[in-house]
């Protein structure tokens, strides 16, 4: 699994060009989770997710607190989490995940995105099948064996255990997300270098270098979009 972690150390390497965008996109998900139930992640198990993965991209406590004030007050701002499933250059698959307070711009956007930059938006389902639902917990201070005795010892499960420019990435179902993290933490681990819950692809693909340029440019003009949160593809961008 390799390949995957690389494209999320991409994604995550991107965010220091694009702070300001990434906080505002964290600051809408945190506001959309607290209203889906108590403002309180001890109880809110989705808000809880969303600041987990916010803490690995060092999203600022007045952000994340401005958000779920927002929701604690009331506010009738509402959104939609719509998904959709295209195609871009050489075979390659994209999965756009959006939060969005008008779906017929939203839809808009994302076509044009795809249209531009040699994509096509496909119907639902059309992609997905080729993706798992995952969750990846990164972590450093710790060997892949060691790891794997943790949460062996506290009956968690992992699909995959990598070692990786040292650090042990542990991938989990989605149900196992918090509890791979809780076994890890009562092992004396305080950070997490990702925590996300993720599509991952089930095969990467590689592109030659000018389907790779087009295929960047079109998951870039994605990543633009106001209402995109997330992107997901099968394409290994390499180191």
């Amino acid at each position: 699994m390799g390949r995957k972690w690389n494209n999320i150390k991409e994604k995550k390497a991107s965010k220091d060009a694009n702070t300001s965008r990434i906080y505002a996109k964290f600051g809408r998900e945190i506001y959309v989770a607290a209203r889906q139930g108590e403002p309180d992640p001890t109880s809110n198990q989705a808000l809880k997710v969303v600041l987990e993965r916010a803490k690995t991209y060092s999203v600022p406590k007045h952000i994340i607190d401005k958000a779920i004030e927002k929701a604690k007050g009331g506010s009738e701002e509402s959104y939609d989490e719509l998904r959709y499933e295209g195609f871009g250059p050489s075979g390659s698959m994209v999965i756009v995940d959006a939060l969005t307070n008008n779906v017929n711009r939203t839809a808009s956007d994302v076509r044009a995105a795809f249209g531009k930059n040699g994509g096509n938006m496909g119907v639902s389902g059309s992609v997905a099948y080729m993706f798992d639902a995952t969750a990846v917990i990164g972590l450093e201070g710790k060997t892949g064996d060691e790891v794997l005795e943790l949460l062996m010892e506290a009956d968690v499960d992992a699909r995959d255990i990598l070692e990786e420019d040292g650090s042990v990435i542990v991938y989990a179902e989605p149900d196992q997300f918090h509890a791979v993290q809780e076994a890890l933490r009562t092992a004396g681990v305080t950070e997490f270098t990702v925590a996300e819950l993720t599509m991952l692809a089930q095969n990467d693909i590689t592109l030659d270098a000018d389907a790779q340029a087009q295929f960047e440019k079109m998951i870039d003009a994605l990543e633009d979009l106001e209402d995109v949160q997330q992107v997901y593809h099968n394409v290994d961008l390499g180191e």
